[in-house]
């Protein structure tokens, strides 16, 4: 048989046939983008689109440092760059070298206006938010019955608590009647009381889940009474249901983690627990213990008996003690009755001195102040006939009868004549002034 080739033959000449064409070295092609990833690597894997097919294209990392903004779903955009064939998987893609935005899809530009408008209804408020519970022990699972999305959850549950209850509601999530089995499956889990929801699948293109972002999806999952994890695709991937959900997974294996408890982390908590309430048990007790011996020492030393005992011993040695107490009692008496006599008649000795000599210092200034003194130093103390003391010529005219004390006597006498030598102007504040008659 002639002409047999091998792949990698035929996949090296299509190669060479398009590195040949010199229209597809350098083209700029015009589409939507469609399931779109960003690899750890930094390239971006993604697939442009119209309503007649599909091209697959890839920008790498080294190329992004002209990418001015995040590639995502549903973009209108123009990608200039190289169409050639992957040798190793006989495909051919086109290697972008530079994108520029040319507007968005109209499937990204309903998507958006659902957003706005269910937004605009409180259907994404946190108040309507409920709690995930955090020990379920039944777990309800709407999605597709085959694919990566179920044997992911099934894997992840079994691994961390195998005692959790799985249950499924075999949904369609893509194509034809997807949103109403989706629906359905909401519906008929939320009824049969189960403590959490999971809904969502794998990964895809704007088209494949858009199931997720129908108005019917979300008004289900805003009326479920379940709480509700929603897993729709990839972490990059956002639908509708994601907003209205009560918690967002980026991926079905991480609702699995979120629903689904650790049985063995939980043994270990209990058993830790169980460990802490031992020892503060054991605490307790020790103390309660200590404090009741020490409530029956107390009480062995309050008792009536031993009370009686003790003050007996006490009367008997106060018996035995009383005559030398009162001797001792008596002894000090007189000794502080000694000390306050002494001290007393030592202050009343201090207190005569003092007196004495200050009625010496008052007797001197008085016989100083006193007329007797006067008078025996050759004064007269003259009084009228009413014994008024006169102090003025005034106060005797001729013919009034005046009484002259002396040391040794008085004397009556008459006045016959006054003459007047001195005129006091003001006793307290002017000089004596002589004026002549």
């Amino acid at each position: 048989m002639a002409g047999v080739y091998s792949v990698t033959q035929v996949n090296s000449y299509i190669k060479n046939m398009f590195t040949q064409d010199f229209l597809l070295r350098r083209l700029s092609v015009k589409g939507e983008v469609s399931n779109c990833k960003y690899h750890s690597s930094g390239h971006i894997y993604f697939v442009l689109k119209d309503s007649g097919g599909t091209l697959s294209a890839v920008m790498f990392a080294g190329q992004r440092r002209g990418l001015g903004f995040r590639l995502s779903e549903g973009q209108q955009v123009v990608v200039e760059g190289t169409v050639d064939v992957y040798e190793r998987d006989g495909k051919y893609q086109l290697y972008a070298s530079k994108i520029e935005l040319a507007g968005r899809g109209a499937l990204y530009l309903e998507y958006e206006r659902r957003l706005r408008e269910l937004e605009e209804m409180g259907m994404f408020a946190a108040r309507y938010k409920r709690p995930i519970p955090r020990y379920a022990k039944t777990v309800g699972i709407v999605t597709a019955p085959t694919g990566a999305a179920i044997r992911d959850i099934i894997n992840i549950s079994r691994r961390r608590n195998p005692y959790v209850q799985l249950i499924l509601f075999p949904a369609l999530v893509q194509g034809a009647g997807a949103w109403e089995s989706i629906v359905q499956g909401i519906q008929t889990l939320d009824a049969m009381a189960l403590d959490v929801l999971i809904v969502g699948r794998g990964g895809g293109s704007i088209e494949d889940l858009w199931a997720f972002n129908e108005e019917s999806v979300a008004r289900a999952i805003f009326a479920c009474n379940t709480p509700v994890i929603s897993a729709v695709g990839h972490e990059t991937d956002v639908t509708i249901a994601d907003y209205v959900a009560d918690l967002r997974a980026p991926t079905p294996s991480a609702a699995a983690e979120l629903a689904v408890f650790e049985y063995a982390r939980f043994e270990e908590d209990v058993r830790a627990r169980r460990q802490k309430l031992g020892r503060e048990m054991g605490f307790f007790l020790e103390t309660f213990r200590n404090r009741l011996r020490q409530d029956r020492l107390k009480l062995s030393m309050y008792h009536p008996q031993r009370q009686i005992r003790e003050k007996r011993l006490r009367l008997a040695n106060l018996e035995e003690a009383l005559p030398r107490l009162l001797t001792e009692r008596i002894h000090k008496d007189r000794l502080r009755m000694q000390t306050k006599e002494t001290r007393l008649l030592q202050g009343m000795k201090e207190r005569l001195s003092h007196d004495g000599q200050r009625l010496a210092v008052l007797s001197g200034r008085l016989w100083g102040l006193s007329p007797l003194k006067k008078l025996a130093g050759g004064f007269g103390f003259l009084t009228d006939g009413e014994g008024k003391r006169l102090e003025s010529v005034r106060q005797a005219p001729p013919g009034t009868e005046i009484t002259i004390r002396v040391s040794d006597g008085r004397l009556l006498a008459s006045v016959k004549e006054r003459e007047e030598n001195v005129i006091w102007v003001d006793r307290q504040t002017q000089p004596k002034i002589p004026v002549q008659n």
